[in-house]
């Protein structure tokens, strides 16, 4: 009706309108959630897709799941996510769901039944590989274990963390907030756990995982791959400069942590593990493939 608001009885339902200024960005799909048929929303303006969705926030409630570049099991690893850890999923399927990583953006599919609704964690995993009982009770049986970094919602029940799966023992884990004083410490737990390609501590890691997990429990968000962390972490330092502890040295598709002035820490598949050992080695066994083995040096100024 003239001069009122109202729409016509038929008009077609308001819908929100996206307009793409200019040619459509080629983006990292690594960090970037956009596939042929479908691209997160917060990209409309940036990329063109057929359909835009709104990414669901959820939350892992495996002990680990791997993150997949494609939705079939023989599918190549590409990252980890750990229990606790959020996806936001942007297309949920049967048996997988695709999306991206909450702490790091990373995209790929992991399996449907890894998922559950969204929690708010209080507490991470310190151990290793952190018993998980049935019982307040180091006798009781245990239902699975737990990676560190694992994150949970608990409470204290004796010498106990009491959560939803069952009972992590206090002594193997910390508040949500805790940091420690020196994540090279953290990174050193990790010696001696396989090398896994894609891993982030679940029965395995891999280099740039390994360097991920140990700042982000020290409160540092930094990204998943090798090449993204040499253009991300810290800052550049000339190769006369004496290493310290901390320091990052980058190779050919590969990172280490200084943990002294001569010492690599480091997940490699030379050792199929997380080692320490020196420096010159690594460097006399990679000059074998590359004239420049060290493609750069990184300091985190804290």
């Amino acid at each position: 009706m003239k001069g009122t608001n109202t729409p016509p009885r038929n008009a077609p339902p308001e819908r929100t309108r996206f307009r793409l200024d200019g040619r459509s960005t080629a983006l990292d799909h690594r960090i970037h959630a956009a596939r042929g048929d479908l691209a997160d929303l917060s990209l409309a303006g940036t990329l063109f897709s057929a359909h835009y969705a709104r990414a669901v926030p959820l939350t892992c409630v495996a002990g680990g799941s791997p993150i997949l570049s494609s939705p079939m099991v023989t599918a190549e690893a590409v990252s980890e996510l750990l229990r606790g850890e959020t996806f936001h999923a942007l297309d949920v399927m049967t048996d997988w769901a695709w999306g991206f990583c909450g702490h790091d953006g990373y995209v790929g599919y992991i399996r449907r039944d890894a998922l559950d609704i969204l929690e708010t964690p209080s507490h991470r995993v310190t151990a290793i590989n952190a018993p998980l009982f049935s019982a307040p009770d180091i006798k009781a049986s245990i239902l699975d274990y737990w990676p560190v970094g694992a994150l949970f919602s608990g409470e204290a029940e004796g010498a106990f963390v009491a959560c939803a799966e069952g009972y992590i023992h206090a002594r193997h884990a910390e508040g949500i907030d805790d940091k420690a004083p020196d994540w090279v410490t953290v990174a050193e737990r990790y010696i001696g756990q396989p090398y896994v390609w894609g891993g982030r501590g679940y029965r395995g890691i891999d280099c740039s995982g390994l360097v991920q997990v140990a700042l982000g429990q020290n409160g540092m968000s930094v990204p998943r791959d090798t090449d993204l962390q040499c253009e991300g972490i810290g800052n550049p330092i000339d190769s006369e400069v004496a290493s310290r502890r901390g320091d990052l040295i980058f190779f050919p598709g590969h990172v280490g942590i200084m943990s002294d002035g001569e010492t690599l820490l480091h997940a490699n598949a030379h050792w199929m593990a997380v080692v320490a050992e020196p420096l010159a080695d690594v460097v006399a066994r990679l000059t074998k493939d590359h004239a420049q083995p060290i493609v750069a040096r990184r300091r985190i100024i804290e």
